[in-house]
């Protein structure tokens, strides 16, 4: 009872750091506009801060994942959530583009730090039958960080000006303060179930193949996911007629409601298995997106939120635990993949859908995100069983 309890305590312990480490990443979508109205950037300009951020992430988090196969890397939890909190705070410091790149990469790399150390302390935590739900609860950590991070950056913009970021180095020093406090602990996890091979780590074969073909459902879903992190506030302003304050409230809602739908998916993960809900939640993208590009209502796009809240993340949990279980040997490495690369890929082709914005307009961009959406859907279809898949899961 006792070691169920620990193990709990820190599936809970990593959400935590999930939402210190993830609220600086919804705040970067959404202190974007305020960015564009005071120093005039186009809209590819501001969006190459997202790209440059997750670029970082695509060098860092696979990396890090790979070390701590081989070592323990626990140091990366407090050292990233303090570096992830740092360089957003710095971005109301600066007036010059060069310093907002060094800004976002210092945060990027935070970012990168923490995410595949702390997954794969939640991956020990579990066993084969919560796996999905375990992922979902640290998943709703980074969210509901998502959800807040807007409404956080923009209230305290709007309040004190752009200095009014600093709020996060705050935030990112209470949390360090907290994780280092618990160093010890989270790293004896660590070190005790590479020891004894338990929760998953040292289980089967590694299948390359399956997982190479996972990694274009990751990446497609990615350039989704960020698409709308970067792209919807922006829609709400310019297209639906709302100000700033409004933009940064629905994207803030936005990520609420994937904080919930990560919770859930976990759970119908768990139980009608990972291939399954990923391939309904992508299937789902596509006409709620084009819908939304063809309404100019307000109560209609609130509405349409939902739909694709959905698609973007109830597949969030069953990526990760499909990952894992494809490298049951390097645990750390599909971590650091499917929650680094599915946050990066789309980080890079960011200013991408930002030129297809500056020069069609917004609704083309997002005409764009809903073809792409095709290339993840038809991935998921290849998608190998696992053994710990049930049979009547094998669909």
């Amino acid at each position: 009872m006792g070691s169920l309890q620990q193990n709990t305590k820190y599936k809970y312990l990593m959400s935590l750091g999930h939402f210190c480490s993830d609220i600086n990443q919804g705040a970067l979508s959404a202190v974007l506009p305020f960015l564009i109205a005071a120093h005039g950037y186009s809209y590819a300009t501001a969006a190459s801060l997202v790209m440059i951020s997750n670029l970082v992430g695509s060098a860092v988090q696979p990396l890090i994942g790979y070390l701590s196969d081989k070592r323990s890397t626990t140091w990366a939890i407090p050292v990233g959530v303090l570096m992830a909190g740092s360089g957003i705070a710095l971005t109301g410091f600066t007036s010059n583009f060069l310093g907002l790149c060094v800004a976002v990469v210092i945060s990027g790399t935070g970012v990168s730090l923490f995410h595949p150390q702390a997954v794969k302390l939640v991956n020990y935590a579990s066993d084969a039958g919560n796996r999905a739900r375990s992922i979902g609860i640290f998943s709703f950590g980074g969210s509901l960080g998502f959800s807040l991070g807007p409404m956080l950056v923009s209230t305290a913009i709007l309040s004190v000006g752009m200095h009014g970021t600093a709020v996060f180095l705050a935030i990112a020093l209470t949390s360090c303060t907290i994780f280092s406090s618990q160093y010890k602990c989270m790293a004896a996890l660590g070190a005790g179930r590479m020891n004894d091979g338990a929760g998953g780590n040292r289980r089967g074969t590694d299948d390359w193949g399956a997982f190479a073909r996972l990694c274009f459902t990751i990446f497609g879903r990615s350039i989704m996911m960020c698409g709308m992190n970067t792209f919807l506030a922006l829609y709400w302003i310019h297209e639906l007629g709302q100000t700033e304050r409004v933009g940064s409230a629905m994207l803030s809602v936005y990520y609420a409601m994937g904080a919930i739908c990560t919770l859930i998916g976990g759970r119908l993960a768990d139980r009608f298995g990972c291939r399954r809900m990923t391939k309904i939640s992508i299937a789902m993208f596509i006409p709620s997106v084009l819908l939304l590009v063809f309404t100019r209502n307000t109560f209609i796009a609130a509405a349409l939120m939902l739909p694709i809240v959905a698609s973007i993340y109830f597949s969030y949990s069953p990526v990760v635990v499909l990952g894992q279980q494809y490298l049951p040997n390097h645990v750390g490495f599909a971590s650091g993949v499917t929650m680094g690369l599915a946050v990066s890929i789309g980080g890079i082709m960011a200013p991408v859908l930002g030129m297809v914005a500056d020069r069609f307009g917004l609704p083309a961009a997002f005409c764009a995100m809903a073809a792409v959406a095709v290339i993840p859907l038809a991935a998921s279809f290849t998608l190998k069983p696992t053994e710990d898949e049930k049979p009547a899961q094998r669909a």
